[in-house]
């Protein structure tokens, strides 16, 4: 039998604890900070599509990834890096293994990373027993990413600033078709494109809530991802067809799993699609009030 460096022989397994995708309802890019950070409008949502994160408390205060997002190098995972600061703030001398079993694609626009990373704070602060707030562990969680504090707080919301100012919202839990064509797309680069539009007038929750919204992003990621624009165009037979974050993932209110169903079927095999649910709040925020650790199993069958 292997036994695990810094673990007795008869250590258990690590606890599972689900990070949850989400999609962007709309995005304004209403202006720019003189640091160069975009001011955005925005509101989140979770789906029920989600990676697992395994954590292992160690003793010997070691941040070991065991598994990770391919092609992705274990200091440049968001998951060991939010482990390494977590035990920084709270002067941790524990460490953990960290397991990341991945389900949303990378580069897609559903905040895979980010929601990776949130978990990995909310699992190691019960396991370790830091003791922080929502408030601090988002706080610690904004130097790793704009996205990071909606996933810590749980709760489907309208954000503005960089991302990080959350007010809680609850938008209709609807059912989504996500299609994901074969490109990942950079961030960096799209929010670099001169074309980009940074000036969308400021809205209010309830002027969201009555137009929906657009996304600033769209126009720049059909022109340099021309695959993406197939995609939105094909959903556009349905309805309402939109773009996540930055893309590549795209989706629409389908209204109904039934009629969610239809749509795959009449849906290229060229793209990966993937049926799921809106959640107002995260499967990690009902696990940790159950206080429980397990698999979120709560997902649509794709």
């Amino acid at each position: 039998m292997r036994v695990r460096e810094g673990a007795a022989a008869d250590a258990p397994g690590p606890d599972y604890w689900p990070a949850p995708a989400k999609l962007n309802l709309f995005l304004h890019v209403v202006g720019r900070r003189a640091d160069g950070y975009h001011l955005l409008q925005t509101c989140f949502q979770f789906v029920d599509l989600c990676d697992d994160i395994g954590l292992r408390v160690r003793e010997d205060g070691r941040i070991h990834r065991v598994q990770g997002a391919e092609g992705v190098p274990a200091d440049q995972d968001l998951c060991v890096r939010a482990a390494r600061a977590l035990q920084q703030a709270a002067g941790i001398a524990r460490g953990a293994d960290i397991e990341v079993r991945k389900r949303i694609p990378m580069g897609a626009g559903l905040g895979g990373g980010s929601s990776d990373a949130a978990t990995t704070l909310l699992g190691l602060n019960r396991l370790w027993r830091c003791g922080f707030s929502a408030e601090r562990l988002a706080e610690i969680g904004l130097s790793l990413g704009a996205d990071v504090p909606v996933f810590v707080h749980g709760h489907a919301a309208f954000a503005e600033g960089i991302g990080e100012r959350l007010a809680p919202m609850t938008p209709p839990e609807s059912i989504y078709l996500i299609l994901k064509p074969k490109v990942s797309i950079s961030t960096a680069e799209v929010f670099k494109d001169p074309e980009l539009t940074r000036n969308t007038p400021p809205i209010t929750i309830a002027g969201f809530l009555q137009s929906g919204g657009h996304n600033d992003c769209e126009p720049v990621v059909r022109r340099r991802y021309p695959e993406v624009g197939r995609a939105l165009d094909h959903l556009a037979r349905f309805g309402r067809a939109r773009l996540t974050g930055t893309g590549a993932c795209v989706f629409l209110d389908c209204e109904s799993e039934r009629r969610g169903r239809e749509i795959m079927r009449q849906t290229p095999t060229e793209w990966d699609s993937f049926l799921v649910r809106g959640l107002n709040e995260s499967p990690m925020r009902r696990v940790l009030q159950s206080g429980g650790t397990a698999d979120f199993t709560g997902k649509i069958a794709n």
